[in-house]
């Protein structure tokens, strides 16, 4: 055990405290089994380090382990939370919970034969928590850590204090909040930077090298996270990897299930798990007429990227500014909005408010006599009426 405390230390002292994420605050950090899933490279253990820092500091009754540590080939988690417990351990944070063989059984069996304790953990946003081999419902409170929003980006690298808006606010009151904001933000410069390179924190660390660490990353969510949660052969990861290259060159994309499958080289049903596998992963996203959520059973309506910064890394001579601007607008949205695809414009949201996502010299004739329709333009600073500028969607978390 000494080599982990020795590993928490060390990774405590190394955290910074300087700029924390929205979901901090969000967070009930009272209950006994907590979860934050999230893509690879979204700040999930920063923001676990930096509560346990701010809140414990290096007190003996809390640690932070890495759970594909060498130690667990030899010891289950299980065995490691008695000695912690009988030690004083009162809570227990545990990275990337997916990387554990039998994660579920494990915490189920903690979390009822040690009343006391307290169990905070990651996860690949691709684990399905809540359909493990055991239980977790009941007891688990799961929180979801999307990357950056524009908001975020420019509080990290500018140090702007930006106030975080409500959709309402934004469709009432657009060319106030224009007015009302910092004149140290300049919306479309950051805009302009954001979507190539700000989604995810560790734009921070890496700066020119940021496209490549990016596409490391989403090697290893291929190659490494996928197979271990969906248990996928290596033949599987590389058709993954020959229907990322080809989505990704026609994004926003209205597939056709039967040629995208003969290219790929599977069957129907094979592509659609494999599209699911991905959406889960947040490499793609998923667009229905049915807001509530996706079934690899069906077919997507409409195919994105996740997020901007794919784009730019995956289809670098291929990136189309009208894709970025739809691709930004669902990524903003979907974290705090239910979107779908509406039969007129590009996207319904919260089966309410339409939109049509153009550029700056966009006429209102797409949606002339539609209720509750907005026009959201690119390189507008300012809004009107029911014109609304595209950058102004990144300030809702």
């Amino acid at each position: 055990m000494n080599i982990l405390r020795e590993i928490s230390d060390k990774k405590i002292k190394e955290t910074s405290l300087s700029f924390v994420r929205f979901l901090m605050e969000s967070i009930d950090w009272n209950n006994r089994l907590i979860g934050i899933s999230g893509a690879r490279g979204a700040g999930k253990t920063t923001l676990i380090l930096q509560y346990l820092k701010k809140q414990y500091k290096f007190s003996e009754g809390a640690i932070y382990i890495e759970l594909d540590h060498l130690y667990f080939a030899e010891h289950s988690l299980y065995d490691f939370v008695d000695e912690f417990e009988k030690g004083g351990g009162k809570i227990l944070f545990l990275d990337e919970v997916h990387k554990y063989k039998n994660w579920s059984h494990d915490l189920k069996l903690i979390y009822d034969n040690f009343p006391a304790l307290k169990i905070v953990f990651t996860s690949s946003s691709a684990l399905e928590v809540y359909k493990g081999s055991h239980d977790l419902s009941r007891r688990l409170i799961l929180y979801k850590l999307p990357g950056l929003s524009l908001r975020e980006f420019a509080i990290f690298k500018y140090h702007i204090n930006i106030p975080k808006l409500t959709l309402n606010d934004i469709l009432s009151n657009s060319r106030q909040i224009s007015l009302d904001l910092p004149e140290s933000f300049k919306p479309i410069q950051v805009y302009k930077e954001y979507i190539q390179n700000g989604y995810y924190p560790f734009f921070k660390e890496n700066g020119n090298l940021y496209r490549e660490k990016l596409l490391n990353v989403l090697n290893v969510v291929i190659e490494n996270d996928l197979p271990i949660i969906f248990n996928i052969d290596f033949n599987s990861v590389i058709k993954l990897k020959k229907l990322i290259s080809i989505i990704a060159r026609l994004v926003p994309y209205k597939p056709n299930i039967k040629k995208l499958a003969e290219q790929i080289g599977v069957t129907r049903e094979t592509l659609l798990r494999h599209l699911f596998y991905l959406e889960k992963a947040q490499i793609l996203k998923w667009l229905s007429k049915d807001s509530h959520g996706i079934n690899f059973l069906n077919k997507p309506d409409k195919l994105y990227l996740q997020n901007p910064n794919l784009i730019f890394a995956i289809a670098q001579e291929n990136v189309n500014s009208g894709n970025v601007r739809e691709t930004f607008f669902l990524n903003q949205l979907s974290v705090v909005h239910n979107i779908s695809y509406p039969s007129k414009t590009d996207f319904i949201v919260d089966n309410k408010y339409l939109f049509e996502v153009e550029g700056r010299s966009k006429s209102q004739k797409q949606i002339a006599g539609l209720q509750g329709a907005f026009i959201v333009k690119d390189n507008i600073e300012f809004g009107s009426g029911n014109i609304i500028p595209l950058w102004m969607f990144g300030l809702l978390y």
